[in-house]
């Protein structure tokens, strides 16, 4: 049925948007030069992670859509041969904006855009000031190089959310992701939360029979008065369907991870691990409710 390479890439992005395309772009070009076929970065991957603060001059960091991101990687992608997943944050009109994913085909032609879901607001991540939820539902994206799935960070702890995308056909989920410790926590909790996440995205790859991507940042980010800022713990990796580790990055270094797709590998395991073919969908409507009441 065929293979296919994918890449994530882990960055330090705590710089000014030029400065960030640039080290992207490098970063992207030396993936392809490696052999990767769909790379992703980071989640917003032009600044600082802003989130940690709830400031109104943190929309000017927005940029609309096919402007600034989508005209770099464009370029980009068609001069490489190459799919490119971008994380951006959207400015869609006066007063709505949305944490976005181009993705990006081989021609540089705009093969989808995704739009995060599901929006924290814990602290230091205090999203939902910034970002309007996603309107454009889960999607499987096809590309010249696979079918792909692309969730956002805070997607990552929805089961729903990754169900959906591959019953829609994706072969690959991508998670562009920042995420990590408060500093005053890690030593209490930091093991725990680091595992948890982990797992969850493992789990994923197990109970859809698909290949897992998540490309997270590192780095102290300390940018807001009297707070310890986020230490983002890195550990970007790859799994295959059974969970296996295939790629697995260092919490402090800057590094490409790349690990093959292989579609009869996985045919093979949903063959064997019939998971969708005995989902009890007359049993599930609940799902849609918030809450069961008795």
């Amino acid at each position: 049925m065929g293979k296919y390479k994918i890449a994530v890439v882990q960055l330090n992005l705590n710089d000014t948007p030029k400065n960030n395309l640039e080290k992207c772009t490098t970063w992207v070009k030396k993936a392809a030069k490696e052999g990767a076929e769909v790379i992703c970065l980071p989640e917003l991957y032009s600044s600082h992670y802003f989130c940690q603060s709830e400031d109104v001059s943190n929309f000017e960091l927005a940029e609309p859509l096919y402007s600034t991101s989508f005209k770099a990687f464009s370029a980009l992608a068609k001069a490489l041969g190459v799919v490119i997943i971008v994380p951006f944050f959207e400015k869609r009109m006066a007063g709505i904006y949305h944490n976005s994913a181009y993705i990006i085909d081989t021609d540089g032609s705009e093969a989808g855009l995704y739009r995060k879901m599901h929006i924290p607001d814990d602290p230091h991540f205090y999203e939902k000031f910034y970002f309007t939820p996603g309107d454009l539902g889960f999607k499987s994206i096809k590309t010249k190089k696979g079918n792909i799935g692309t969730l956002i960070c805070w997607d990552q702890w929805y089961p729903e959310a990754a169900r959906l995308t591959a019953l829609k056909g994706a072969e690959v989920l991508f998670y562009p992701t920042a995420i990590g410790w408060h500093p005053g926590e890690k030593e209490q909790y930091g093991t725990n939360q680091y595992g948890a996440w982990m797992n969850v995205m493992k789990g994923h790859a197990v109970a859809n029979g698909i290949y897992v991507a998540a490309a997270n940042r590192i780095g102290l980010e300390q940018y807001v008065p009297n707070t310890d800022g986020i230490e983002f713990w890195g550990a970007s990796f790859i799994v295959g369907p059974q969970g296996e580790i295939l790629a697995q990055a260092s919490h402090d270094r800057e590094e490409i991870l790349m690990a093959e797709v292989d579609l009869d590998l996985q045919e093979n395991v949903r063959q064997n691990w019939p998971f969708f073919r005995d989902r009890r969908i007359d049993a599930f409507g609940d799902l849609t409710k918030r809450a069961l009441d008795e």
